[in-house]
């Protein structure tokens, strides 16, 4: 079993390669969501190698740049072969992000992490920052399109488009420079002398880019399996009668399934500054990474883009940035915070379904 973080990325790419050669019956598909589990699983191992070589905040920053770097690639594929009938998918897809990591993710971290431990400690000045940014992308991105004038319906102007991409790349980089040079301390978890997993003795350096090299090929293959399954998971939208919001809500849950296993785990483990880090790190990436280069393709290739959110959304949106801003206030948790945001998470769900 000691060979397995090797031997199941292989499989698991195996699998894709045969499914892009074949049609997909009902029983490899059902091979294919195997496989996917198998390469989430594969990624959080590969990625926890590789933050214990480079330590935090890199490790955590490593596994949200990459999953986010291959989702942008998931969305820009199926733009292009949606074609109008996509122009909303990046739109729902940053938004259902945002709310499962702000909402799920981080509800799910603080419950666990409450249930072991009672009550847990994390770096109040890294969670305000990367709030303050994370409020400022969504406000520009999703918020913003449904109240300007200048272009009809919830989108930006090719200029505003511009401006939008360019500041949300500016305010990720500067987030990522205060991470991880300028105020590196606001997001390094509190010495723990029982924790073994600080102090065991780090991979060399073979060990640690084997490792980035499964991750990578792991990632990739997730997104891959998932975009294989797309076409049962939209029929299955279609038979439910429920709205095409719930395709972004289905493809950001099993691109984000690698950074919410390491992160709970990490609660589990005591280490609620390591799971702060890759929820909030990759709320951050979802949309500076994600909308410069949705916006160069929409404006390159001359394909329509929906950015701004309907009322209802909108609405829980800011519900979620201000209980966020109420629970994450004092940099200590308890299970009382985590089950406010789940209900959030629930109602977010709940509510796509039955708007």
């Amino acid at each position: 079993m000691k060979h397995w973080p090797l031997a199941v990325p292989l499989l698991a790419a195996a699998i894709l390669g045969a499914s892009l050669s074949t049609p997909l019956p009902a029983w490899l598909a059902g091979v294919c969501g195997c496989a996917l589990i198998g390469a989430v699983i594969a990624a959080v191992h590969h990625a926890e190698v590789v933050a214990h070589r480079v330590g935090e905040p890199f490790g955590t920053l490593v596994l949200a740049v990459a999953v986010t770097v291959i989702e942008v690639a998931l969305i820009v594929s199926m733009m292009l072969a949606g074609g109008a009938d996509k122009a909303a998918l990046p739109r729902d897809t940053v938004f259902s992000a945002v709310m499962i990591i702000c909402t799920g993710v981080v509800g799910l971290c603080v419950l666990v992490g409450g249930l072991h431990h009672h009550e847990q400690r994390f770096q109040l000045d890294g969670a305000a920052s990367a709030l303050a940014a994370l409020v400022v992308l969504a406000g520009l991105t999703l918020a913003m399109p449904s109240f300007t004038t200048s272009s009809v319906g919830p989108t930006y102007t090719v200029s505003q488009l511009t401006f939008v991409a360019v500041s949300s790349l500016v305010l990720w980089a500067a987030f990522v420079f205060v991470q991880t040079v300028r105020h590196r301390d606001y997001f390094l978890p509190p010495h723990d002398a029982d924790d073994e997993d600080i102090h065991a003795h780090p991979p060399t350096n073979t060990q640690a880019w084997l490792s980035f090299g499964l991750l990578v090929l792991s990632l990739v293959t997730v997104v891959g399996l998932a975009k294989q399954l797309s076409p049962y998971i939209e029929s299955g939208v279609v038979a439910m009668g429920a709205p095409k919001a719930v395709i972004g809500i289905a493809i950001a849950l099993l691109v984000l399934l690698p950074e919410t296993w390491a992160a709970i785990r990490a609660a589990r483990a005591d280490r609620l500054q390591t799971s702060m880090n890759l929820a909030l790190g990759s709320a951050l990436a979802s949309i500076g990474l994600t909308i410069p280069v949705v916006v160069v393709a929409a404006v390159w290739l001359n394909l329509p883009l929906e950015l701004g959110l309907a009322p209802k959304d909108l609405l829980m949106l800011m519900l979620t940035f201000l209980v966020s801003a109420i629970t994450l206030s004092t940099g200590r948790t308890n299970i009382m915070l985590g089950a406010v945001h789940l209900v959030l998470f629930a109602a977010f769900l709940f509510l796509s379904l039955v708007p």
